[in-house]
């Protein structure tokens, strides 16, 4: 009884805490931060810094990799780096040069200054579509007594308001997530009466300004209920128009048939094979039921499997150890994916519980600045650094390991302390930054100073080392 209770003052005290770190980090970044903007607050060392890299074809020279651990007697004590040239060539890595290794002559080549590369980093629960960010400073409208369905009439009045400039908010977010290293998302858009199907079209035409730089898959989210706001027209429509997942909310909070709901969101996956992404926040026993009903209709259903995501699943901080157990391991052979973003308070997520029994759980910012919430900071290496610190991981092994959740299970290196991240033939996407290895980036939390995708220098700088 006695842990339990300091458990629980612990996890209070995150909240609290929690809340101010994230608050710090996104301070002074509402009024934007252009592409342009954040390269001039990055150098990499030197005065020649360049902030555009497009050669197909080029070096980048004192590049500090992972090589191993080191260990006092059976305890991992600390992280072996070394440096490297990475040849890069049509957007992948083509060969990694150890020191002193013969480099091919005549290609351009820069300079990281020793500092550490880290796995591209994946927002896998965004919503670039409708945000604060850009705009004057506006905090959320209190929160105390209101349910979900005030905020959706709050939001229908929001959304005219910020439909017009919606298309360079999203781009000022995509350019903020970049700065931390993200190149890779998963974004919600909403599809819903008031802006129909504007936005999309509007995050469309964001994401194809971007097509080069920053590669985002879309759910079609009915924020005001799939029922209750009678989009599935729209929905379908949205299909297809190149969305990649069909989303959902609280079937039985919002909509108020939860079977019927979930039936709805199903059937238009199936009719365009398209994968899903739901929104669940209940964690009343109907959050439990609605997470068992999508279990039992994967299981039913052959071609939903591998293709469903249960966002937030805050039902699973209620469940037994026993039926926690059971249903993991349910979600793990349907390959049933939860996007969590890693929240603080009172009830603590089972992600690595999950993670155990094989289930897939990814992290993302969810909403930056908005109606929602003002703590944002697009960050992913936070949702590690948040990760390590809720589940007791302040170790080097455990502080390295985190750092899956941010990258989609990418780490530097395997568990056995072998490289396993970068090698021959890697998409060319990582980050630069100055921890000496990635235990001590998920701890300290220090600044991205360049961004690569695909071989493209994407955000930031690095010196300019020959030509």
């Amino acid at each position: 009884m006695l842990q339990h209770a300091v458990s629980q003052s612990r996890r209070a005290f995150l909240s609290r805490t929690g809340q101010l770190t994230t608050a710090a980090a996104v301070a002074g970044l509402t009024g934007g931060v252009s592409r342009d903007a954040a390269a001039k607050t990055t150098d990499c060392g030197q005065e020649n810094t360049v902030t555009s890299v497009q050669d197909s074809h080029y070096l980048i020279a004192d590049v500090r990799l992972e090589e191993g651990f080191e260990k006092d007697g059976d305890v991992i004590v600390a992280t072996r780096t070394a440096l490297h040239t990475l040849e890069i060539k049509d957007g992948r890595i083509a060969a990694l040069h150890g020191a002193g290794a013969s480099l091919p002559a005549g290609l351009p080549t820069y300079q990281a200054n020793g500092q550490l590369a880290l796995p591209t980093m994946r927002d896998m629960h965004i919503h670039l579509d409708k945000t604060f960010y850009g705009g004057p400073w506006q905090a959320p409208r209190p929160r105390q007594g209101k349910t979900i369905m005030d905020m959706i009439a709050l939001e229908e009045t929001l959304l005219p308001q910020l439909l017009p400039t919606s298309v360079e908010r999203a781009e000022g977010l995509i350019a903020l997530v970049q700065s931390k290293g993200s190149t890779i998302a998963r974004s919600h858009c909403n599809i819903d009466p008031v802006s129909g199907l504007k936005s999309l079209e509007h995050l469309m035409l964001a994401l194809e300004k971007h097509k080069d730089d920053f590669t985002c898959e879309i759910v079609a989210f009915p924020q005001h209920g799939l029922l209750h706001s009678k989009v599935d027209g729209l929905m379908r429509e949205a299909m297809q128009l190149g969305v990649d997942y069909v989303g959902g909310l609280d079937p039985t909070n919002v909509d108020g048939a939860m079977e019927t709901s979930l039936d709805a969101m199903f059937q238009i996956a199936l009719d365009t094979g398209k994968g899903i992404d739901i929104h669940l926040h209940e964690t009343s026993p109907a959050g439990v039921a609605a997470i068992d009903y999508m279990i039992d209709t994967v299981e039913k259903n052959p071609a939903l499997k591998d293709k469903v995501t249960i966002s937030h699943a805050f039902a699973l901080t209620t469940l037994s150890p026993e039926k926690l157990e059971e249903t993991a391991a349910r979600l793990a052979a349907n390959g049933m994916t939860i996007a969590s973003t890693v929240p603080i308070g009172g009830l603590m997520m089972p992600l690595p519980q999950l993670s155990r029994a094989g289930v897939f759980v990814m992290t993302g910012t969810d909403s930056v600045i908005d109606h929602w919430s003002p703590f944002g900071s697009g960050d992913m290496l936070e949702k590690a650094y948040l990760y390590a610190q809720l589940y007791r991981g302040s170790d080097e092994y455990h502080l390295s390991r985190a750092l899956a959740i941010s990258t989609g299970g990418v780490l530097p290196l395997d568990e056995d302390g072998n490289r396993a991240w970068p090698k021959p033939g890697d998409e060319a996407g990582f980050s630069l930054t100055t921890a000496s290895c990635s235990a001590e980036a998920v701890a300290r939390l220090p600044a991205r100073t360049a961004t690569f995708h695909k071989g493209r220098l994407v955000s930031g700088g690095v010196g300019k080392a020959s030509s």
